[in-house]
This record gives structure tokens, sequence and C-alpha cells, in this order.
């Protein structure tokens, strides 16, 4: 088993890497969290055309972006994640919603 690192003890290429595959993993693990929420979403919401919702939208990427930058991160480029992150999860709710019905 390798030894993940922390970035600034990382001396190769290999242990950055290692670091790297490990937050991935992680990240997807989050990622599940956060679209089994869509499940809930679509469970819950009575119509379809109520999944979609622009202002909640605009404020999740305000959100991530304001943490991004808070945190020293490039904040357009986060938003520009988190516009596709919400995009996909939309995208999944409207299955998901239809799957339900």
């Amino acid at each position: 088993m390798t030894t993940i690192l922390s970035a600034p003890d990382c001396a190769t290429m290999t242990e950055v890497r290692a670091g790297v595959d490990a937050l991935d993993r992680e990240l997807m693990a989050l990622l599940a969290r956060r679209f089994a929420y869509m499940d809930a979403a679509a469970r819950i919401k009575p119509e379809r055309g109520h999944v979609r919702d622009e202002g909640r939208k605009a404020e999740v990427i305000t959100n991530a972006r304001a943490e991004a930058e808070r945190l020293g991160l490039p904040g357009t480029a986060i938003a520009d994640l988190w516009e596709r992150l919400v995009e996909a999860s939309i995208a999944y709710e409207l299955a998901a919603f239809d799957r339900r019905r």
C-alpha cells in the first residue's frame, strides 16, 4: 500500500500522482453522494418542470466561485467546472425523474 503524502511533502512525481489519484477517488465518492441528492430531488419534486431552477443554479455556481476564491483557487475555472457539474446534475435528475414515472 502506498502512503499518501501531503502535497508539500511530495518529492517525486510518483508521490504527486498517488496523491492526485487518491483525491480523485475521494471526489468520486463525494460526487456519488451529491448525485444521490439528485435522486432524492427527483423523488420529491412533483413535476418534471420543477427540475430546472435557473435561480438555484446561479446561486450554486456563485457559491462555488466565492468558496474557490476564498481558498485561493481560480474562481472562473471553478465556476466553469460547477456550470458543467450542475448541468450534469440536472440531466441526471431529469433521467431519475423519468425513471420514477
